[in-house]
């Protein structure tokens, strides 16, 4: 009885502490795309049309123009692309779904051979197969794991997709916007919030990877960076040459 007792705290610090982040939902990765996204390219729109020595209600013009075209863009794309991936993963399942009902004998020792392979005693494993075979619906989710590698309970939205794009890429296009609708008359502070927001943007990816959050954080500043500078000097280039 003691040794159930000593065991009890470390098996509850167990169940407590091995947990995972969800991996498969249809949010993080347009959302983060998204905000990166919005804020390279419309920071590097406006430094462009600044370093062609436009106005600066030109430059809010282009700012403005580059978040709601970028933002409509993304969300459509990121919803036909969910969408398909998921009529993709549909198809395969009505596929496996005519098999397991056209063959069910044949998709059992599918599944017990599976399960020999890794290590399972033949008998027993047959015996496994048999029992998670009976429900053809358990039986139709086992398959699509092991074969697939999916969960069809769990396969992205679109709609979800699609949302988190759009609102994520509208949010970090805004934040080189911001200065200028608050009165700013010079390109600088545009790029230092664009950079702020690049950095805090890997900061916070980095807490969702495990990674360095000031690695992280760096690089996106450095990449942005880039973007801005290069598109800056093209700017200033095509300023000139078409001036």
């Amino acid at each position: 009885m003691e040794i159930m007792d000593a065991a009890a705290p470390t098996h509850v610090a167990h169940r407590d502490n091995h947990t995972h982040r969800d991996v498969n939902g249809g949010w993080l990765r347009p959302a983060v795309f998204g905000a990166m996204d919005g804020l390279v390219s419309n920071v590097a729109l406006m430094t462009g049309a600044a370093g062609g020595a436009l106005s600066q209600q030109a430059i809010i013009i282009t700012g403005l123009a580059g978040l709601a075209a970028g933002a409509f863009s993304m969300a459509a794309g990121e919803y036909t692309s969910v969408a398909s991936q998921r009529e993709l993963v549909q198809a395969e399942l009505d596929v496996e779904r005519a098999e397991l009902r056209k063959h069910p004998k044949d998709e059992l020792e599918e599944l017990a051979a599976l399960y020999t392979s890794r290590g399972v005693e033949p008998a027993l494993a047959r015996q496994v197969a048999a029992q998670l075979s009976k429900d053809p619906e358990q039986a139709l989710e086992i398959h699509a794991r092991e074969e697939l590698g999916i969960d069809p309970s769990d396969l992205p939205s679109p709609a979800v997709a699609a949302i988190s794009s759009f609102g994520s890429f509208a949010l970090g296009a805004l934040m080189p916007l911001l200065p200028y609708l608050l009165g700013a008359s010079a390109i600088w502070p545009a790029v230092l919030f664009a950079l702020v927001g690049l950095f805090a943007c890997g900061a916070v990816v980095a807490r969702v990877t495990a990674r360095s959050w000031w690695f992280s954080g760096l690089r996106q500043l450095a990449l942005g960076g880039a973007a801005a500078g290069v598109t800056y000097a093209l700017g200033a280039l095509f300023g000139t040459v078409v001036g």
